[in-house]
């Protein structure tokens, strides 16, 4: 669970820097910070309200930030401390380290590094949180809020895995890196996320692949009036329709090199320039981003920046791939089904028994987008009766890529057969690769080779002659 809507507690006995600190997090951004002159108020209030971050003074009447840090430590280990004192001592800021403190800053301590030690303090807190809960729900196989994923249909454990972590991330503030292939539904995915946030705004979708460097600017951003030749009215951006609200980028792998920058300042200082202006706007809606795109392979090629994905990989999960979970092929061509039906406003028709078995051993390239064109492909076909395998059988054979059904795999890495040819062979692969193979061995005597395949020669002699014939271009 994301700690975002939990307090900054700023803990000092004098009212001055009570109210300077609080008034630099309340002009950047934070908008629940609580101050506490008396020392001995701080454990009542987090037992009952909790917090984000504390930012303690180490020297108080009544009790002491150095008589607190262990009392914290051992009550929330999670909530990080930054001790802001004016004792400028290694052996102090030393004990304070072991004692369990996140940060140690001397005062007077200028805004900025305060702000970056809350900023980071209440990430790490957050991280902590969210990687407890995941445990937690992990050994209990918990989910809280299946309804956020009623739009996916599934039966798979991984899957489950899927919603459980997105569940426990959902309510962060950083930004969500969804990966998957074509097809795998990383949308229905962002989504959810949205759902499982509690945000009130709008959920914003853009297609960053289809966007120059100018366009990403002024759709993200907007402008102002006047900003270029044509802008004759000011134009809000997608990050201000989403404001409160989700934000999904969808083929970031694709951004191109200076948006990345602006992304990354986005993310970072989480503030952007509109078009024609110097003047930041603060952003508040929540980024997810989507990609098929192996994006360490995008680094390692210099089109990726090494900055922007460890910024967007705090929070990373991996849709698997329909050949990944098999188990869902009956779920999935059930639901198909009924939703081919109902828009072709036909009556549902039964599938072959045996349609199961043929679907397990395709691949599904095209995941569950191609499975459900397949099926609505099939239900656009259908004249009564049972339904037809023939359409499903074009296009596994058409698709050269299947697994046989006899041995159910979750990969295909470990199948030696997929391994040699690339797709499960057909007979007459096989039959190629073996004459071939023979005559090499054989060092292109026939009869040896015709030995060793345990067949004639002539008969090796016709096979060869017939596949060259077949061979030349008419």
């Amino acid at each position: 669970m994301s700690n975002d809507h939990l307090p900054i507690v700023l803990v000092d006995d004098e009212e001055n820097i009570l109210k300077a600190s609080k008034l630099i997090l309340l002009g950047n951004g934070y908008g629940n910070v609580v101050t506490l002159s008396d020392s001995r108020a701080l454990l009542p209030f987090l037992a009952e309200h909790g917090a984000a971050a504390i930012v303690l003074d180490l020297f108080m009447p009544h009790q002491s930030g150095l008589d607190l840090l262990p009392l914290i430590a051992e009550r929330h280990p999670d909530l990080p401390v930054i001790v802001m004192t004016a004792v400028d001592e290694t052996e102090t800021a030393v004990n304070c380290m072991k004692a369990g403190a996140f940060d140690y800053l001397v005062k007077p301590v200028e805004s900025g590094r305060l702000l970056s030690s809350v900023a980071k303090a209440r990430e790490i807190g957050s991280l902590s949180q969210e990687l407890s809960s995941l445990k937690e729900c992990l050994l209990e196989d918990r989910l809280d809020h299946p309804e956020a994923f009623s739009a996916i249909v599934t039966d798979s454990k991984k899957m489950r895995a899927v919603f459980q972590y997105l569940e426990i991330t959902a309510r962060s503030r950083q930004p969500i890196l969804i990966t998957g292939e074509t097809g795998v539904g990383k949308e229905l995915f962002s989504r959810a996320v949205h759902q499982l946030s509690g945000l009130k705004g709008n959920y914003v979708a853009v297609n960053v692949a289809e966007l120059d460097d100018n366009m990403f600017s002024d759709t993200l951003f907007g402008h102002r009036k006047g900003a270029f030749t044509g802008a004759d009215q000011p134009r809000e951006g997608l990050i201000a329709k989403a404001a409160g609200g989700t934000l999904l980028l969808d083929e970031i792998g694709d951004l191109n090199g200076a948006s990345q920058i602006k992304l990354l300042r986005l993310l970072q200082e989480r503030e952007y320039y509109p078009v024609g202006s110097d003047v930041a706007r603060k952003s508040e809606a929540r980024i997810v981003c989507a990609t098929n795109r192996d994006l360490r392979k995008r680094m390692e090629e210099g089109k990726f920046r090494n900055d922007l994905f460890y910024r967007l990989c705090t929070h990373q999960v991996r849709i698997p791939p329909l050949r990944e979970r098999m188990e869902d092929i009956p779920l999935l061509l059930d639901h198909f089904l009924a939703l081919a039906a109902q828009e072709l406003e036909r009556k549902k028709p039964t599938p072959p028994a045996e349609l199961v078995t043929l679907l397990a051993v395709h691949t599904f390239p095209g995941n569950v987008r191609e499975f459900q064109a397949m099926v609505f492909d099939a239900v656009a076909r259908h004249t009564g009766g049972v339904l037809s395998m023939e359409n499903f059988r074009r296009v596994i054979v058409e698709s050269g890529a299947s697994l046989p059904p006899s041995h159910p795999r979750e990969s295909l890495s470990d199948d030696p057969l997929v391994s040699l040819f690339g797709r499960f062979p057909t007979v007459r692969d096989v039959e190629e690769y073996l004459f071939d193979e023979a005559m090499k061995r054989a060092g292109g005597n026939q009869g040896i080779a015709a030995t060793m395949l345990g067949i004639t020669r002539q008969t090796l002699n016709k096979r060869l002659q017939l596949r060259n014939d077949n061979e030349v271009p008419s």
